[in-house]
């Protein structure tokens, strides 16, 4: 006789190869928008503490009032900068499109600080003789700059502008819904969590939060404090623009050796202008600053939120980035602190601790030999 089929066995395997399904095909068509998502959550995230307070003087604008004046204000802090930015931007094109039009007719005279570089100055003045310095040389380097590297680069930046606004305009919607609705999402995913993980899965969750929270601390607010103390080195040194400069240092340093590209070209500004030795200076400096932040700030702020190693922080931070960009700077350190956590959980907190049951006893007394 064949076994009987078991109705509530074969419905629970359906269900859960239904569900596998369609979150795929979820996946598959909201993965455009799926970055969108993970940046409102990190943004309610490293808001919350301030957010709840906010709830708490104003209960009265929960409902859509505060969390929309919170989305405005976090628009604001993005939009702000980047609009002044932009605008200086537009403002330096002028007299750089006045520059390359007097560059093509008259070429570009040697700089008086060639002759004064430490290394390789013959070369680099007769290339620059040869290349630059006559308007036939100036005007064909000019024109090859023109004719692929800009056009390349205007068109995959023009690309890239719309995808990230379309990005950024999604996210502040799903900010908005987010901390509209932060307690039912947080009721249901602590449900969820407990269900699929049991009692460990309200400590992941924690762990993530801290995780996130921790490491917005020792990427953005450490990277902030380098930007304001580089503004104040680039406007005692002379390089022009120290507040945008410092900035874009800020943003840069959030990105680990990404300062270091920002303090060479403050000082290939000052070289420019003459100013080697001034250049050199704000190089020295801006890399002590970031050996200081990288090596005593950073891993108390994202290792004691993380518990993490450095090494495992530094390898969260790089590879989040590789892989998913400045999105990963946050969700790999936050991965890398959960399997942490999960290790512990199974290979048991107390483990190092305990001594192994043949190192635990007494040592046996020697034998008496008289």
């Amino acid at each position: 006789m064949k076994p009987a089929i078991d109705p509530a066995r074969t419905h629970r395997i359906s269900k859960i190869v239904l569900s596998i399904g369609l979150a795929v095909l979820g996946l598959w068509i909201g993965g455009t928008f799926l970055p969108a998502l993970v940046w409102a959550a990190i943004i309610g995230i490293a808001i919350d503490p301030l957010y709840r307070r906010a709830e708490a003087r104003w209960p009265r604008a929960r409902g859509l009032l505060l969390p929309l004046v919170a989305t405005t204000l976090i628009a604001l802090l993005v939009l702000v900068p980047l609009a002044m930015g932009a605008i200086e931007a537009a403002r330096e094109a002028k007299y750089l499109f006045a520059w390359l039009a007097d560059a093509q007719e008259n070429g570009m005279p040697e700089p008086a600080w060639l002759a004064r570089l430490p290394l390789f100055s013959d070369q680099v003045t007769i290339w620059w003789h040869d290349n630059l310095a006559t308007p036939e040389g100036a005007g064909q380097q000019l024109h090859r700059l023109r004719s692929t590297v800009l056009i390349q680069q205007s068109q995959l930046l023009g690309k890239g502008l719309i995808l990230r606004s379309i990005i950024f305009g999604f996210t502040l919607m799903a900010l908005f819904f987010v901390l509209r609705d932060r307690d039912v999402i947080v009721a249901q995913f602590a449900r969820a969590g407990e269900r699929l993980l049991g009692p460990a899965g309200k400590r992941l969750g924690g762990q993530v939060i801290l995780s996130v929270r921790g490491t917005i601390d020792g990427l953005v607010l450490v990277g902030i404090g380098e930007g304001a103390v580089m503004a104040v080195v680039y406007l005692i040194a002379g390089v022009p623009h120290p507040l945008l400069l410092g900035s874009i240092t800020a943003v840069a340093a959030m990105i680990p050796f990404g300062a270091a590209a920002i303090f060479l070209i403050a000082g290939a500004l000052l070289v420019g202008e003459g100013a080697v030795g001034w250049a050199i200076a704000v190089f020295a400096i801006g890399m002590g600053v970031v050996f200081i932040a990288d090596h005593f700030i950073r891993p108390v702020l994202i290792g004691g939120a993380t518990r993490l190693p450095f090494l495992l922080v530094l390898i969260g931070i790089l590879g989040g980035v590789e892989m998913l960009g400045l999105l990963g700077l946050f969700v790999g350190p936050a991965t890398m602190a959960v399997l942490m956590m999960l290790w512990r959980d199974y290979v048991g907190a107390n483990l190092s601790a305990t001594p192994p049951p043949h190192e635990s006893r007494a040592a046996p007394p020697p034998p008496d030999y008289g």
